[in-house]
């Protein structure tokens, strides 16, 4: 599946929902009760129970999908008692699955296009080739490096997803994901209250020049790729007399470039080629100093295109795809144009001095430690 085995994947849930819910495995046994995801459901619901699908990349979260063979795994489904006719049909990203009932609208429309919201980040970032890597900042932080045609899983504690399929082509990615990113700016406002409203904080950050030795690990949920601590609990190290709002605010932004920091390095190490820019977007990505901070630490440009709102972006050029809106990826690409290049202005020193004190930082806030 390219999953770790955790709850928040559908499996889990399918399987509790048929042994704890009054007659509901007799009636999936029957062919009487069909899962999906939020894809699935919204185009049963548009096509009024016509079309049963789903596509490789939201199928590949259920932890039931292999990502090799692409379609659903029996020995997986038969380990946790799951019926295959339960299962929607699996389809490509772009293509048109159905239409959509005059009862809902005037005309029938074709719907066209499915993805799993990161997936749909990335192909809207247009990180069509190998090694290209997108960062999506919001109240999380979802990173996707393009692994090109053929899956790779990860030694680093990384996801391996299916990223779309359009046409006969596959493209896998390695994910990590940030569980406290842009929500940490979300607890200064209404747990610390140094802020009135989260566009503040960069103005207040930016009233320092640094975080004169503090850093903060935003571990208010634990951490999550590619530590996987769920137990983890979030520190403030290195405060002093000397300490201000100001300092903390930085710190607690420079910790969502720092946790972007790790995992990149994790897919570097799995990929086995080096970061050669990032790609982000997302509302935290509007936020220049945060956005300079991001390039400084990893040493290497990023760059922010015109619509941050990539998500939505992604989904509509697999629809314009399939519906020869656009003829090629290649029109598409023309679409997309820069906002701005954070270009890095540390030496090597600065970082790995920057990157040592975060080391440090992440280890205080581990499970194992906190004890």
């Amino acid at each position: 599946t390219g999953l770790i085995i955790d709850a928040y994947f559908s499996a889990t849930k399918i399987k509790w929902i048929l042994d704890n819910v009054a007659g509901a495995r007799k009636r999936a046994e029957k062919g009487k009760l069909m899962f999906g995801t939020v894809d699935t459901w919204l185009i049963w619901r548009l096509t009024r129970g016509e079309v049963h699908v789903t596509d490789v990349s939201n199928a590949s979260r259920t932890m039931l999908f292999n990502i090799n063979t692409l379609d659903w795994d029996q020995e997986l489904l038969d380990l946790f008692g799951i019926p295959r006719s339960m299962m929607p049909e699996v389809k490509s990203s772009s293509e048109v699955y159905g239409h959509t009932k005059t009862t809902i609208f005037a005309h029938k429309v074709p719907i066209s296009g499915i993805a799993g919201d990161q997936q749909a980040a990335l192909f809207g970032q247009m990180c069509t080739e190998p090694g290209m890597v997108k960062n999506t900042y919001g109240t999380g932080c979802f990173l996707l490096m393009n692994s090109g045609e053929k899956p790779i899983l990860s030694q680093n504690n990384l996801i391996t997803t299916v990223a779309w399929k359009i046409g006969d082509k596959v493209n896998y990615a390695l994910e990590g994901s940030i569980f406290v990113g842009g929500s940490v700016v979300q607890w200064l406002r209404d747990g610390l209250h140094v802020i009135n409203s989260s566009s503040e904080v960069e103005a207040l950050a930016s009233q320092v020049p640094d975080t004169n030795g503090v850093y903060f690990v935003p571990a208010l949920t634990g951490l999550g790729a590619p530590w996987w601590d769920q137990y983890a609990r979030g520190t403030i190290t290195g405060i002093s007399r000397g300490t201000t709002t100001a300092h903390i605010a930085r710190a607690a932004l420079e910790g969502i470039a720092y946790q972007t920091m790790d995992i990149t390095a994790a897919m570097s190490r799995d990929a086995g080629v080096p970061l050669r820019e990032l790609k982000v977007d997302g509302g935290a990505s509007r936020n220049n100093l945060l956005m300079q901070f991001q390039a400084d630490i990893l040493g290497t440009k990023v760059i922010r295109p015109q619509v941050v709102e990539t998500t939505a972006m992604g989904a509509a050029y697999l629809a314009g795809l399939a519906v020869g809106y656009w003829s090629s990826i290649d029109e598409i690409r023309k679409q997309w144009q820069v906002d701005r290049i954070f270009e890095p202005s540390w030496d090597e020193k600065q970082i790995q001095t920057a990157r040592s004190g975060w080391e440090d930082a992440v280890k205080r806030t581990l499970s194992e430690y906190t004890k």
